[in-house]
């Protein structure tokens, strides 16, 4: 038996797509260095900075507008539609169940 691939059989080479997580560590890196460097040179004004931006953060997600504009309450069930649906399991053969759907009062 040969141990030759044809040449349909080779793989196509592709480059590896980035992660999404490898750019979030990143980022993350990044900003720990940034706050790091913050730290070092200013600070006291350093703290003052993040407590602000704190801030200025929870202000901004409390005045934030919900994306639920109507605040009205649901409209009335119809009475019409006031059965109560009941259902049974049946096994109707071994290890095998079929489910019998039912309306009340029927």
């Amino acid at each position: 038996m040969s141990r030759r691939k044809k040449a349909t059989e080779e793989p196509e080479e592709t480059a590896p797509e980035p992660s999404r997580a490898a750019g979030g560590c990143v980022l993350a890196v990044l900003a720990l260095v940034a706050g790091a460097v913050l730290f070092a040179a200013l600070g006291n004004v350093a703290v003052l900075a993040v407590w602000a931006a704190g801030a200025f953060a929870l202000r901004w997600a409390v005045r934030r507008p919900n994306k639920i504009d109507n605040h009205s309450p649901p409209p009335p069930r119809d009475p019409s539609r006031n059965t109560n649906t009941q259902f049974t399991v049946v096994e109707d053969r071994p290890g095998h169940c079929t489910v019998v759907w039912q309306k009340e009062g029927s």
